[in-house]
């Protein structure tokens, strides 16, 4: 299961869909599916919408959540267009119903999908308020029994003890257990997503998608960025 961030969608640009960013990530994404490795990806949508931002300016926070999910499926459709001109066979599954251009969500299809080979992409995150699309990526994972989570950041290459963007000081993590990502609070994913890995074991790589190779290292057994499991 691949985590896709809608910063990363925005490549260098301040806002929306950067062509050449997408265009990148598809191009990663085909050369993972054409090792024969089943690949499914949850998007975000911060590149378009922050539910939590227009909530602190008086939209109902459900409201203000849904219409992030909405974005999440813009940039489905962007990385399905893209896999789809590299010849990549794709499946684009949404948890709100958008019937005119994607399938609902159905794990059992889904799992069909990727057995025949298929990249299924997974929009509108869980479908419900209150659930960021990180919580959707480690319940889609756990759902079609994926073996491992890719968090793929934007110019991170791993999990710091403090913010690598302000403190040059800052040592990254070569391995990390699930307890202390949480007691520490570092910025790897939501609590509610990482405790739901912790509880069921999912393993989750934290790396930089934008340095080249990283992703099919990765599936290829190499060790790229920080590696998060019950112990340290």
């Amino acid at each position: 299961m691949l985590k896709i961030s809608g910063e990363s969608l925005k490549g260098e640009t301040a806002f929306g869909i950067d062509p050449t960013a997408v265009n990148y990530l598809c191009e990663q994404i085909g050369e993972a599916a054409r090792l024969g490795v089943q690949i499914a990806v949850v998007m975000g949508g911060g590149n378009i919408w922050r539910g939590e931002a227009a909530e602190s300016r008086g939209m109902d926070r459900a409201t203000a959540d849904y219409a992030g999910m909405l974005a999440t499926i813009i940039n489905a459709l962007a990385i399905q267009d893209g896999l789809e001109q590299l010849g990549v066979d794709v499946r684009t599954q949404s948890a709100l119903q958008m019937q005119a251009v994607a399938e609902p969500y159905i794990r059992r299809r889904a799992i069909r999908h990727l057995e025949k080979g298929r990249v299924v992409l997974f929009a509108a995150g869980t479908g419900n308020p209150y659930m960021t699309t990180d919580t959707a990526s480690a319940l889609r994972a756990l759902e079609i029994s994926a073996d491992v989570l890719l968090m793929a950041k934007n110019g991170v290459d791993g999990v710091y003890d403090s913010d690598p963007n302000e403190n040059f000081e800052a040592v990254r993590f070569g391995n990390l257990g699930y307890m202390e990502a949480l007691n520490r609070r570092l910025a790897v994913m939501d609590s509610t997503a990482l405790s739901l890995c912790m509880d069921n074991d999912l393993p989750i790589v934290v790396f930089d998608v934008f340095e080249p190779g990283n992703l099919g290292n990765i599936l290829t057994g190499k060790t790229v960025g920080t590696l998060i499991t019950g112990s340290d």
